[in-house]
């Protein structure tokens, strides 16, 4: 079907016009007409016409007039003019339009109906390209998963590294040689659900895929991989900023990421949790993953960054994988009873397994309770003495049964996470502490969340939860607590104006700060200032 508009003001030209193309086409065609310039471009507006047949001396608006204003919202349209003066006068003026062809009134029918099969032949040409355009679009978005994928486990597994990445960024048009791995894990939003409702959200994870796909990538110009259990993982490319830029980086990339999980969750009803990798080159991409795995596992925020959070490395795959990862979890997170349960059950499987090799449990107890320590120092403020474990060996290799041995491992392993668990507070109390003085200090700046963030070099969504975590109130509570105390000692021990008092605590709108002060203190500060000088 060919939609042709004819646009001339007189009616026999316009019958003899439906004519020639009713007789020539049948029902191929479908026609309208219109008489003026201005009901022209409505015309084309609604009708959408494939053809236009113009005539270029119309009442009102002209045909070359027309002919612009119907271009701006109809790129596709075939022009032909249709005329009783010489193509000449006005042919330069239309040749910016596309105009195919120019006929003299009276119209010749076989010269009218060529021009039309011409138009018709140029409107299938094009509408065959956009099928075929379109078909190969169709073929990528199918392949596209399936590239994408490989990529993943080309970076995350360095098989056939050199060869395969390679291919694989010239598919998908990555030109970064560095970018950071991110894992976006998924539960049912309720932890007390069953099982059932799990496999729902996962089978609702795959319903929803595309769009998922295509939410993330609004966010992150990411490489996605498969959907895996409860996981899905991402790499994204990305140069490598200088040290002075990175809190920068990091900060906008978790602000990114929080907000791709909210709108995540708005297509799947689901728990979202976001853990980030730091950036790194490809070949180094399988260390950003593993960050980004335990990113998103030591922590109980929404969205975690390697950067904010102490990490440790992989684990073992010739031992109990699972347990053995239980364990140097609990000991990461402070754990202290699962630690104990953890390691016992791995004593256990070691008394069972390996009875004959006394040594052998030996030094695998032993290496455990030094990896332990190992974490617990690297992420805490203890203090490392050389000769701290100079009676270790005369202990573990004097041992003179199983039990004896077990005692002394789980012993060790608790003190290592105790001491962990106890280094984290300090820590977490030192960065609130730091966060603090630096607001006594300043409170009379233009102090926010992200610039007091930054001074402590952690990101602005971590420092809220950690501050709220340690004082019970929000950055901005505690803040205006400070500056409402000194307002206070102000109004109380001064002669200054509000104004002066105002500028003094930080606040530059006096209306704004006498508000804050009464919602604060449940009086004006004339009213305070009152009571205090009776």
């Amino acid at each position: 079907m060919y939609k042709i508009m004819i646009a001339d003001d007189e009616g026999i030209v316009i019958d003899a016009l439906k004519y020639i193309i009713e007789k020539s086409f049948g029902d191929s065609c479908q026609v309208q007409y219109a008489k003026t310039g201005r009901s022209v471009i409505e015309l084309a507006e609604s009708f959408r016409p494939d053809i236009a047949l113009m005539d270029i001396q119309m009442p009102g608006i002209n045909g070359i007039e027309a002919m612009k204003e119907i271009r701006k919202t109809n790129k596709s349209v075939i022009f032909i003019v249709i005329t009783a003066y010489d193509k000449f006068d006005y042919a330069r003026e239309a040749v910016g339009l596309g105009v195919m062809e120019y006929l003299n009134k009276p119209i010749d029918r076989a010269k009218l109906t060529q021009t039309l099969k011409q138009a018709m032949e140029r409107i299938d040409s094009e509408r065959e390209r956009r099928r075929n355009d379109l078909r190969v679009r169709e073929q990528l978005e199918t392949a596209a998963p399936i590239v994408e994928s490989g990529f993943i486990y080309s970076v995350l597994f360095q098989q056939n590294y050199a060869r395969e990445v390679e291919q694989f960024k010239a598919l998908l048009g990555v030109t970064e040689d560095s970018g950071f791995m991110m894992v976006i894990e998924y539960d049912a939003l309720a932890e007390s659900e069953s099982i059932a409702k799990t496999v729902d959200v996962s089978v609702q994870m795959y319903e929803n895929d595309v769009r998922l796909r295509e939410t993330i990538k609004e966010f992150f110009p990411a490489v996605i991989g498969p959907q895996m259990a409860n996981t899905v993982i991402l790499f994204v490319p990305c140069a490598r900023c200088p040290a002075e830029r990175e809190y920068e980086q990091r900060v906008q990339i978790i602000q990114k990421a929080r907000m791709m999980a909210k709108k995540l969750q708005g297509i799947v009803p689901a728990k979202f949790r976001v853990g980030i990798g730091s950036v790194k080159s490809l070949e180094d991409a399988h260390l950003s993953y593993t960050e980004a795995v335990n990113s998103s596992q030591f922590s109980s925020g929404e969205v975690a960054h390697a950067g904010d959070l102490p990490l440790f490395c992989g684990y073992e795959e010739d031992y109990p994988v699972e347990t053995e990862k239980a364990i140097f979890e609990c000991v990461q997170r402070g754990d202290v009873a699962g630690t104990v349960t953890e390691s016992n059950r791995y004593f256990e499987w070691m008394a069972e397994k390996w009875p004959e090799d006394p040594q052998d449990v030996r030094l695998k107890s032993l290496e455990f309770v030094l990896w332990a320590e190992r974490i617990a120092y690297g992420n805490g403020g203890q203090t490392y003495r050389f000769t701290s474990r100079r009676d270790y060996l005369p202990t573990v290799f004097g041992a003179q049964n199983p039990e004896e041995l077990r005692s002394w491992f789980l012993s060790k392993m608790q003190s290592a996470a105790v001491n962990l668990a106890e280094s984290r507070e300090k820590r977490s109390a030192g960065l609130i502490k730091q966060a603090q003085e630096y607001i006594r200090s300043h409170f009379a700046q233009d102090l926010s969340l992200d610039s007091v963030s930054r001074q402590i070099n952690v990101s602005p969504y971590y420092f809220s939860k950690l501050f709220k975590e340690e004082t019970g109130q929000t950055f901005v509570e505690w803040l205006t607590g400070v500056r409402m105390e000194k307002a206070k000692t102000l109004l109380s021990t001064t002669d200054k104006s509000m104004k002066e008092i105002c500028s003094a605590v930080g606040y530059s709108d006096p209306n704004y700060f006498s508000r804050s002060f009464k919602k604060n203190t449940g009086e004006t500060p004339t009213e305070y200032r009152g009571k205090q000088w009776t």
